[in-house]
């Protein structure tokens, strides 16, 4: 199953990790720990709560005005 990763940097040394399809997240100091714990979590989500995906999600960007 392929599924969505959102990685943002945190304001410390590492990262947050967000799953758009099951709304799991999970942190780390790396990508590579980050994404493991992500993956961790997203996989006890499904056993829970078993996925039905209508389609790949659509990613994009928009933008504010700087003083928004």
């Amino acid at each position: 199953m392929l599924l969505t990763v959102v990685l943002l940097p945190t304001t410390e040394d590492g990262f947050t990790a967000l799953n758009p399809e099951t709304g799991t997240t999970s942190q780390g100091e790396t990508v590579e720990e980050t994404l493991a714990n992500l993956r961790e979590a997203t996989e006890l989500y499904v056993e829970e709560f078993p996925l039905t995906i209508a389609g790949h999600p659509l990613i994009t960007t928009f933008e504010l005005p700087a003083h928004a």
